[in-house]
């Protein structure tokens, strides 16, 4: 047998410098946008994105041979006959931590064994190559503890010291449709975006900082940011009726729900937020999540 992820790693990736995306929440979007950068700047590059980018009539492409390859890279297992993770195959170069939690309840029993195959993915990247980890996310510094051989960046949507890139909420505007970008003591710039929250907001910062290794300058990124279209079915606004909006977002785990209607209740204000959920996946049917969906949901209505 060959699975996807080894025949995608063998025919498509190999010799290309291939940006991955991983994490608990945000890999679509963040893939996305670092996807929708590398156009942006010219390059043409290949993608492979678990959703459907808006600036993009394609999931996924070859784009030019000698251009980044830019691929969503998921911790569920590859296939019946390989449990590894699908990322361990595909050897990056660039690779964006963006979180980890309890996930997959179905094939991963504990935190503890998430982090193990996160492991495996630092140990595929070159020492030549770059890991930008959310200094944010503690579960990632455990990671990086158990052994790590790549230069790091860190980045940061709160507060966090010592980060090489974090934003900052333009004009009180909680709801981070409008952030400054700083790379170190440097700020790159304003960034106005039809996108809510602050997740969406960290998720754009290690899309920039992955562009940047991969070339793309840093006013370019920006620029691309500003003209970012989303991805659907996250905070996509389906239509408004008597001013009244309405979004759809596949966020389907407890800290994505509570992420997720944050960036709606600061959007809406004192505005009246209702909020339908279906715990529709293996880790929800499985009632792994159920103690915390109360709490997932308190900005709602």
């Amino acid at each position: 047998y060959t699975s996807g992820p080894e025949w995608l790693a063998r025919e498509i990736l190999h010799g290309r410098h291939v940006i991955a995306v991983a994490g608990t929440h945000g890999k679509t979007t963040t893939t996305s946008l670092v996807a929708w950068i590398l156009e942006h700047a010219g390059l043409a590059p290949g993608f492979l994105v678990g959703g459907a980018p808006a600036n993009f009539d394609v999931s996924a492409r070859f784009g030019n041979e000698g251009a980044p390859f830019v691929v969503e890279a998921d911790e569920y297992d590859t296939a019946f006959f390989d449990k590894r993770a699908k990322f361990v195959h595909y050897r990056p170069r660039t690779a964006i931590l963006n979180n980890l939690e309890h996930d997959h309840a179905d094939i991963y029993p504990d935190v503890a064994s998430i982090q193990k195959q996160f492991h495996l993915l630092l140990r595929t990247v070159p020492g030549n190559g770059r890991l930008l980890v959310n200094a944010d996310e503690p579960h990632l510094d455990e990671v990086l503890r158990l052994g790590c051989w790549t230069p790091v960046e860190r980045f940061t949507s709160g507060n966090t010291a010592g980060c090489e890139w974090r934003i900052a909420a333009a004009g009180g505007d909680s709801s981070f449709a409008s952030f400054d970008l700083w790379r170190g003591e440097r700020c790159l710039g304003r960034v106005d975006w039809d996108m809510l929250g602050r997740h969406n907001a960290a998720n754009a910062i290690a899309a920039v900082a992955a562009a940047c290794h991969a070339g793309v300058g840093e006013d370019a990124a920006l620029e691309a940011l500003r003209r970012f279209g989303g991805v659907k079915r996250r905070l996509e606004v389906r239509g408004i009726v008597r001013d009244i909006v309405v979004y759809d977002d596949f966020a389907h785990h407890p800290t994505a729900i509570a992420t997720t209607l944050d960036g709606v209740r600061r959007r809406a204000g004192q505005g009246r937020v209702i909020a339908v959920l279906e715990p529709r996946s293996n880790t929800m049917k499985l009632g792994t999540h159920k103690t915390a969906l109360a709490t997932s949901l308190a900005r709602a209505d």
